[in-house]
């Protein structure tokens, strides 16, 4: 597997900068994430098709850095147990996901 180092630095100064932690922890935190995204990718695939889901999904935070909002009432088609990395821990969080046809552009 090939990662984006250009990426993983970025996220690594990004993450020393906003945090109190030193480098060294964050460039592990920024690998942790960096390895976690592919194990995430199948994850979320694997229950999608579980589901029967064929439509575009996000979760709620990233359907809102789009630009939309999910419609309120709107239940998650599925839910998935993610690995989140930034922590440095590998702490894994469960995270639901909508369709495109339950969100509406944001106002």
């Amino acid at each position: 597997m090939k990662y984006n180092l250009k990426r993983i630095m970025q996220n690594a100064w990004k993450n020393y900068r906003k945090q109190a932690i030193s480098f060294a922890e964050a460039l592990h935190r920024a690998w942790l994430s960096a390895k976690a995204e592919a194990v995430n990718a199948e994850r979320i695939e694997l229950r999608k098709m579980a589901a029967g889901v064929t439509e575009e999904t996000n979760t709620w935070s990233g359907w809102k850095k789009l630009g939309y909002e999910v419609i309120h009432g709107s239940k998650a088609l599925f839910g998935c147990s993610l690995i989140w990395g930034s922590k440095g821990d590998g702490a894994i969080y469960n995270a639901r996901f909508f369709g495109r046809s339950q969100v509406q552009e944001a106002v």
